[in-house]
């Protein structure tokens, strides 16, 4: 990555991920709700889903890809001295998810906090973890995505039941002689803030979804490249193209558009569904799980979600 050769950097050291055990395929839901795997996979290319246990909590879900990520970074809980976690469907917003997160996994007294960007959070979280490691307020960082969507969702409406799932992935984030994670491009539209929305504790998520479809395939392809332009690179030299998993077609869209012609497309969707802020390091710790993306690559990760919000990077994988 051409940055700042000699700066003090920050790097990934190591990914987690973990899915619910109970799996849940179109025809599943075809047996309570007015849909068929035909139409969910030619609108939004999902296959399947993971949904938790109605006792498995987002906080549960974070502590087995945050304890898989520390453990395959060779760190000890003692070397973690900050916690993040990307999370927009806590059933409790006090306190904090990190602070759980990081007294079940033994890390003792680090800095915790939650980042709420929606499906952007964990890319959001990352640049702020890749801050710290920089400016020396931290040296090792656990960043953890986590969702539980099956408790906000009205399992009478297709339009959302069919997309959004539950799971979590994580990474730790350690120092680098030279930079290893690029300089982050975010924003939002918050003229659009209505288009994902759960008006209150009682509310179910309701989201326009012709709306998202729109502004992804057509806002956000330029975002990408900007993210490549200030790493230095062309987005031909990337090893993989890893956006949030919101739907295949916005994902094959904007892979296009980007001109990746050499990177493997993340397209986890197709058997995890939507897991808003855990779908990026769920979908590339699983990548890297099965060989599919090399040590050293380069690989451009792009969230995109409810605010609306958007944030995107390039990251050398460990």
């Amino acid at each position: 990555m051409k940055l700042a050769q000699g700066a003090p950097g920050a790097k990934i050291l190591a990914f987690g991920h973990y899915q619910p055990a109970n799996v849940v395929t179109n025809d599943d839901l075809a047996k309570t709700m007015d849909t068929n795997d035909e139409w969910i996979q030619s609108r939004v290319g999902i296959a399947e889903r993971r949904l938790a246990s109605p006792d498995e909590t987002e906080v549960d879900l974070a502590v087995h890809a945050g304890g898989k990520a520390v453990a395959a970074s060779g760190l000890s809980a003692a070397d973690i001295d900050l916690v993040l976690v990307a999370t927009c469907t806590m059933e409790s917003q006090i306190p904090n998810a990190a602070g759980r997160v990081a007294s079940r996994l033994g890390i003792h007294a680090p800095g915790a906090f939650d980042v709420n960007a929606a499906c952007a959070g964990f890319c959001y979280a990352l640049s702020a973890a890749a801050d710290a490691v920089r400016s020396g307020s931290a040296r090792n960082v656990l960043v953890i995505g986590t969702e539980k969507f099956s408790h906000w969702l009205d399992w009478n409406d297709r339009s959302t039941a069919v997309i959004f799932a539950d799971g979590a992935g994580a990474v730790v984030v350690g120092p680098s002689d030279v930079p290893r994670i690029g300089p982050v491009v975010w924003g939002s539209d918050g003229d659009k803030s209505d288009a994902i929305i759960v008006k209150d504790r009682n509310s179910f998520l309701h989201q326009e979804g012709q709306t998202v479809f729109r502004w992804a395939t057509t806002a956000l392809h330029p975002v990408a490249r900007d993210a490549c332009d200030r790493a230095g690179i062309d987005p031909a030299e990337l090893a993989a193209f890893v956006p949030h998993q919101a739907n295949l077609r916005i994902i094959e869209s904007i892979a296009r558009k980007i001109g990746a012609d050499n990177a493997v497309i993340a397209r986890d969707i197709v058997l995890a569904g939507n897991t808003s802020a855990a779908s990026i390091p769920m979908a590339l710790s699983r990548m890297i799980e099965r060989g599919e993306v090399p040590s050293g690559g380069l690989a451009l990760l792009l969230g995109f979600g409810a605010g609306l919000t958007y944030a995107a990077q390039v990251v050398e994988l460990p």
